[in-house]
């Protein structure tokens, strides 16, 4: 199963409605899905090493836009749909002490979990619940999922072969280290917030 899905995502890198998935999946990630655009940006990328800027860029814009939009449930809506997403990752003891913590670090707070495989949904809501300003939370957006996305195209589009082959060679081992890594970015945000 991992090694067909992988290829669809290679083969589907050159479909017309490829960046509409990968578009969909990191908006949906900076806001509500628990899943990272890393499942479609990697195998994407290392089908088309040259054209991974391009991939990245997509990320980064549907990546701070789906932002926008966990900012606006943290901000608007809270009280309902926010404050469900918090319970559902089970954080609803934590909010108080994270939307304090904004006072005097949000801005590296937004920088460092952008960068992290710390679920970035939780920075965007409670970026919104906490007040925090709304520009600087673009710009930290902007400068912490473009550094991730585009450190990935700066990887694929130099070693992309190697990459792509060490992968191919051993697709298990590399989709357990990053179900590890996510499970792992999960328990830091539990423990950090």
């Amino acid at each position: 199963m991992l090694k067909r899905t992988y290829e669809w995502c290679v083969e589907a890198a050159d479909k017309p409605y490829a960046l509409w998935i990968l578009a969909a999946v990191a908006f949906a990630e900076s806001s509500f899905f628990p899943i990272p655009p890393d499942i479609m940006l990697l195998p994407m990328s290392l089908a088309r090493p040259k054209r991974a800027w391009w991939f990245a860029a997509v990320c980064t814009v549907a990546s701070v836009a789906g932002g926008v939009l966990g900012y606006a449930i943290g901000a608007l809506l809270y009280d309902s749909l926010g404050q469900w997403l918090i319970h559902l990752y089970g954080l609803s003891d934590k909010v108080d002490a994270f939307r304090a913590s904004y006072a005097e670090w949000g801005a590296v707070i937004i920088l460092l979990k952008g960068l992290t495989p710390i679920p970035y949904k939780l920075v965007t809501i409670t970026s919104g619940f906490a007040g925090y300003n709304i520009w600087l939370f673009i710009l930290c957006s902007i400068v912490a999922r473009g550094g991730r996305f585009f450190f990935v195209a700066v990887l694929l589009n130099r070693y992309g072969d190697f990459i792509r082959a060490e992968l191919e060679k051993r697709l298990g081992l590399w989709v357990a280290i990053g179900a590890i890594v996510l499970v792992l970015g999960f328990v830091v945000a539990f423990k950090l917030i």
